[in-house]
């Protein structure tokens, strides 16, 4: 049995923090995202190092493409190492999002959700078609680098840690 720091016994010994008042679940929350911030800061350095010797062996010998990436570590050390942070961060962050309103809502919510956003994506490339507008999409996306992308990406970052935040604000064990 778990208990919670008031000694009250907890329903969910996976999340035991959620019994607990407000600041715990800030510091839960935030102590998670700087990990993942952390780790995603490791691994972007490990990229952005490991590029080096992968470039300078043609591959690591067979000509094999792992961590020098073209069109993504063509640029500049740091596009490629905000690209790789960002990305890191936000595979983190969408199952933290995806955890969180589990933990609040429950499964079924976690499946409307997820159909509401693929329901919305198929909307989209329906509208692009419909419209024509293949060839625009295509021109932007042309033009974004490794950098702007991952921008892009920290940008939807902060709006899942948002959104995950104010609905670990409300979960329950």
């Amino acid at each position: 049995m778990v208990l919670s720091r008031d000694r009250h016994p907890v329903a969910d010994p996976h999340l035991p923090v959620l019994a607990g008042d407000e600041r715990e679940r800030r510091t839960f929350f935030v102590g998670t995202t700087a990990i993942a911030a952390g780790a995603g800061a490791v691994l972007a350095t490990v990229y952005s190092l490991l590029r080096i010797p992968e470039a300078s062996t043609n591959g690591w010998g067979v000509g094999s493409y792992m961590f020098n990436l073209p069109g993504i570590t063509d640029a500049t050390w740091y596009e490629g190492w905000v690209f790789f942070f960002a990305v890191t961060v936000s595979f983190f962050l969408l199952g933290f999002w995806i955890a969180t309103i589990y933990k609040r809502f429950g499964p079924t919510m976690v499946t409307t959700v997820l159909s509401a956003i693929g329901l919305v994506l198929i909307g989209a490339v329906a509208l692009i078609t419909w419209q024509r507008w293949w060839g625009d999409v295509g021109a932007w996306l042309a033009t974004q680098t490794p950098l702007t992308f991952g921008l892009w990406l920290l940008v939807l970052c902060v709006v899942l840690a948002g959104s995950s935040y104010l609905t670990l604000r409300r979960a329950t064990p």
